[in-house]
């Protein structure tokens, strides 16, 4: 298990811009149909235990560390005290918070329901929500309208629907605004996480795609604050490629974060730690990002096992986690440096010679040869990702 913990130390890992979740930390192996496997873990552990790995930015759901009926009072003020104390103490900040608008029952129909009241305390939360992210320190506010849809058809118009969902977050970005001015700092980057399938039947925004559509459709008062938060099983659920997903939102200059885990095609949101189910994936999504240079967080929005203990997630699940990421970036490093895919990407590029010719046969004949260099490419990214081009072979005995 020692061995398994991973490979990089505390300080190679605080190089990258890695965040740890409290929900991911403190998840107790609960789901559906599934009782706890662990005991509860306080903010202050999580905090702890990120520090010490490395991990040196945190993030959370108002919830998470507030009860509902404390928000907004004294004792919100005590513990957002106790946070920043801890998060000093461990030498970790805080990157992200995010509202919760889904668990509790009364978003049953969603934060953006027909009732006014309740469409009126969503805005509050989220107003909220801001004002404790400058409080500790955050840079992003992450929206999951998990709960935007319907159970049954007919029950929603949902042209309403998306109207009131933005009227919250231009509620949240006028917030913003004003806090930031009167704290003398940036407004939060405000990002918007797609997933098709579940908690609702039919979910209104269910796909990246779809939130960059709702972010150019006028509804929002401030469209240059709102951008995405991917999360790379959400956009892989539905069956999408979550490298096209993510080059469509750089092209509009929108990803802000993303949320990192892994899983499976068509099932259901399972969140298991990176790489672990689809590695070559990752190394091309890794790629891609680094190729444009995008900077922003990598959150760990992953569930440890529910056969892992309290301690197996500290000591091996949440290290093997973060090292398979940096493992997987350092090879998109190589992979962007590699002298083999570069000159097959130049030759494809360089195309088959042909000038200004209008016959299609001439045009293929000159370059059918050249795109053989596609399957060559994808061997080569085989080839890193299990370290057969620095002389790792097998032997047929």
């Amino acid at each position: 298990m020692k061995a398994c913990g991973g490979a990089y130390t505390p300080e190679q890992r605080r190089k990258h811009f890695i965040t740890g979740p409290q929900w991911a930390g403190a998840y107790d192996g609960s789901a559906l149909f599934h009782a706890p496997t662990r005991k509860p873990v306080s903010f202050e552990k999580v905090i702890e235990f990120y520090g010490k790995l490395g991990i040196r930015t945190w993030a959370t759901h108002d919830t998470d560390v507030i009860p509902a009926k404390a928000l907004g009072t004294d004792r919100q003020v005590e513990i957002l005290d106790k946070i920043k104390a801890a998060l000093k103490k461990a030498d970790v900040t805080c990157s992200m918070v995010t509202t919760e608008t889904f668990h509790h029952a009364v978003f049953a129909t969603s934060p953006a329901s027909e009732s006014p009241e309740i469409r009126e305390y969503a805005s509050w939360r989220l107003v909220n929500t801001v004002k404790m992210g400058h409080e500790l320190g955050a840079n992003y506010a992450v929206y999951w309208p998990g709960s935007l849809g319907y159970y049954v058809q007919g029950a929603v118009e949902e042209t309403e629907t998306l109207k009131w969902y933005a009227e919250g977050l231009n509620a949240a970005c006028e917030a913003d605004i004003k806090e930031a001015k009167k704290r003398k700092r940036n407004t939060l980057k405000h990002c918007l996480e797609a997933k098709p399938f579940e908690p609702q039947a039919e979910i209104l925004l269910p796909t990246s795609d779809a939130m960059l559509g709702f972010i150019d459709s006028g509804l929002l008062k401030y469209p240059e604050m709102v951008g995405l938060n991917p999360e790379y099983l959400h956009e892989l659920m539905w069956g999408t490629s979550v490298r096209a997903a993510l080059a469509r939102a750089l092209l509009k200059g929108k990803l802000f974060h993303f949320d990192i885990n892994d899983g499976y095609r068509l099932k259901h949101d399972v969140d298991i730690a990176v790489g672990l189910v689809n590695p070559l994936d990752w190394l091309n999504v890794l790629v891609l990002l680094r190729s444009h240079g995008y900077e922003g967080p990598f959150n760990l929005d992953y569930k440890p096992p529910r056969t892992t203990s309290n301690f197996g997630v500290f000591e091996v699940s949440f290290p093997t986690a973060v090292d398979r990421f940096i493992s997987l970036w350092e090879m998109a490093g190589e992979v962007l440096s590699d002298p083999i895919i570069n000159e097959a990407t130049a030759a494809l590029k360089g195309g088959g010679g042909v000038k200004k010719s209008i016959d299609p046969e001439e045009i293929f004949k000159a370059n059918k040869e050249l795109h053989t260099l596609h399957e060559l490419i994808a061997h080569r990214l085989f080839q890193i990702l299990c370290g057969f081009h620095t002389g790792r072979s097998y032997s047929i005995g």
